[in-house]
């Protein structure tokens, strides 16, 4: 196992550069009362340096998800009208809307029905674009364990221990023990990228692994891993390769929570605040 060490490289952006050059970027998530999490995600993709942002999700929280962000633009989808989750009839929309985009993220919010299963497996096994699994999307995955050797494109996984645990059928206790060697075991399987969340956070592709050391406890609050879903898709988005865009965007998820809690403390921290300090913490990176 090679250990990583060293940053990667910002994209770069140049001076001539406009909207597309950095990134059409694709988000799907939300159901009833969970209109936060896809909004967290659009955000931390544009503050991630995406060059344009569409978050799709179900047609009856558009209004809300419209309302908290006003630099990204909104999807309407076919909505299950008794659990307020995204129906199977969306995904024809979900397809095309996948069309002209440089990367997806997909989960926050997504809730978990056999529509939602037959969703993201599609969508894992069909679209080539790099994609990002977070959330739910993940805990349909785990429904579905043969899906995730049928993936048609790069994919970066970024559950918490508890996510992790479903992926692999283990209890928690063991995946905390071994969670490096779990992590990298089952990247290695898969071919895709695993990132560990937690303190210390793992990114692994199963041959190199890297340890995330920004970050602290006053981001173990709801909304933080949506953020860092959108901040992934954005690098994706620009042009990095998945483990490069997963560990560098470890690390300034981490830096803007470090960077926040220096002015709020870390009881005071909730993640609509991240992404007012992913600038400061791209400035300490470039400068």
């Amino acid at each position: 196992m090679q250990h990583i060490t060293t940053l990667p490289s910002a994209p770069a952006r140049p001076t001539d550069g406009h909207k597309g050059t950095f990134g059409r970027v694709l988000i799907i998530g939300g159901s009833r009362g969970m209109s936060g999490a896809p909004s967290l995600a659009g955000v931390g993709t544009l503050r991630g340096g995406a060059g344009l942002v569409y978050v799709a999700v179900p047609h009856e929280i558009l209004p809300i998800v419209a309302s908290i962000e006003p630099s990204y633009l909104t999807i309407p989808l076919a909505t299950h009208a008794e659990t307020g989750t995204l129906s199977v009839a969306a995904l024809p929309a979900l397809k095309q809307a996948c069309d002209g985009k440089e990367a997806i993220a997909i989960g926050p919010g997504l809730g978990l029905t056999r529509d939602i299963i037959l969703i993201v497996t599609a969508l894992y096994r069909e679209i080539a674009l790099p994609m990002v699994i977070d959330a739910d999307a993940l805990n349909a995955l785990a429904t579905q364990p043969e899906a995730l050797k049928q993936s048609a494109g790069p994919r970066v996984l970024t559950p918490h221990l508890g996510e992790f645990a479903r992926l692999l059928g283990l209890d928690i206790a063991r995946v905390q023990f071994q969670r490096e060697k779990l992590a990298a075991e089952f990247a290695k399987t898969y071919g895709v990228i695993v990132l560990l969340k937690g303190p210390r956070t793992v990114i692994t592709d199963g041959e190199r692994m890297a340890i995330n050391l920004t970050g602290n406890s006053g981001m173990a609050t709801g909304g933080t891993g949506d953020v860092l879903t959108g901040l992934i898709a954005a690098l994706l988005g620009q042009g990095m390769p998945p483990f490069e865009a997963a560990q560098l965007g470890a690390h300034l998820h981490g830096l803007a929570g470090d960077l926040a809690v220096t002015e709020l403390s870390q009881p005071g921290l909730i993640a609509s605040d991240l992404p007012k300090y992913l600038g400061r913490a791209w400035k300490h990176l470039l400068h």
